[in-house]
């Protein structure tokens, strides 16, 4: 089902094009990246989804409707910038902004107290915001986003400034949220997360979209032929048919009872048949396909559209 649709979304400032065009159709249930260099468009293009600027042309539909001031209460928004009152107390802000959200008293402090408990803060329920930790305070952005359990959530770089254990816990209140109903945009730098969470992606790159799809196929169709393997049997024999059959060694090492070596075989060539001409010649113990990391596709696309300012624009 077409959950969330943006359908050709203009966005200028002055004779700056931001978004040219952008088309997305996000799926029900899924989990959805939005992905591009700094200075893309990507969070233009969040803002306007949240109604907190106006596309100047396109329209976007939630639910088959085109999307209106109401449907703000349905949507939950983290954004990059974090914002939470310093001066006020932790239970005291966290009741407040759901109480904005449209929950009752009662209804808010039932979901607060089992989100406290669910991410160990209890004891700061009276501590004011800016005795606590960057982390701790971005968990409490997190129970405020999700609290009202929105349909839409947007998390924009979720991660940021976390430690692996609670990124893993972030991580897995995402899928969680998934599961129980909820479609999510997700917008990161961190590929290895892209990989782990999301369904399908959008990348964006000044202000068009370059690369769009489901990350699984996107990984299929940038293989690129590397494979690693580990066998027992000569080196030099192993390497020679390589050579005699067009495919290239990148790297041959020996790892006590076996050897290990990567290599990339030529066009035409499948793995197929690359194991049945090894198999002919020595013992294979492992032996896989090394598919591309959605990091070396994010930057290999953004190049190849050549219109980047250096590396950094790529981070």
């Amino acid at each position: 089902m077409e959950f969330f649709v943006v359908n050709e979304v203009v966005k200028q400032y002055g004779n700056q094009v931001v978004l040219d065009k952008v088309n997305v159709t996000i799926s029900e249930g899924s989990i959805y990246g939005l992905l591009g260099p700094n200075g893309a468009g990507k969070t233009t293009l969040i803002r306007i989804i949240n109604q907190i600027t106006a596309p100047d042309s396109g329209t976007l539909f939630f639910r088959g409707k085109k999307l209106c001031r109401e449907d703000i209460s349905r949507i939950g928004y983290l954004p990059e910038e974090r914002g939470l009152y310093k001066k006020m107390k932790v239970g005291e802000q966290s009741l407040y902004l759901a109480r904005l959200k449209g929950m009752s008293r009662r209804d808010a402090m039932t979901a607060l107290k089992f989100w406290f408990e669910k991410f160990e803060i209890q004891p700061w329920w009276n501590k004011k915001v800016e005795e606590l930790s960057k982390g701790m305070q971005q968990k409490l952005q997190f129970i405020t986003t999700v609290i009202h359990k929105p349909e839409l959530l947007i998390f924009d770089e979720p991660f940021s400034g976390f430690d692996p254990i609670n990124t893993d816990l972030l991580k897995s209140e995402i899928l969680n949220l998934r599961k129980e109903g909820a479609t999510v945009i997700f917008s990161t730098h961190n590929m290895a997360s892209v990989e782990e969470l999301c369904d399908d992606i959008s990348l964006v790159n000044r202000s068009k979209i370059i690369l769009q799809g489901s990350v699984r196929q996107i990984r299929q169709n940038y293989r690129n032929g590397n494979y690693e393997i580990t066998y027992s049997g000569i080196p030099s024999e192993f390497e020679e048919l390589l050579r005699q059959n067009g495919c290239v060694l990148q790297n041959s090492e020996n790892q006590g009872s076996e050897n290990f070596a990567s290599l990339v075989i030529p066009s035409g060539f499948s793995g197929n048949d690359l194991l049945k001409l090894l198999l002919s010649r020595v013992e294979i113990h492992s032996f896989r396909e090394v598919m591309p990391g959605m990091n070396d596709i994010f930057i290999q696309t953004v190049r190849q559209s050549g219109s980047f300012n250096s590396q950094n624009d790529l981070l």
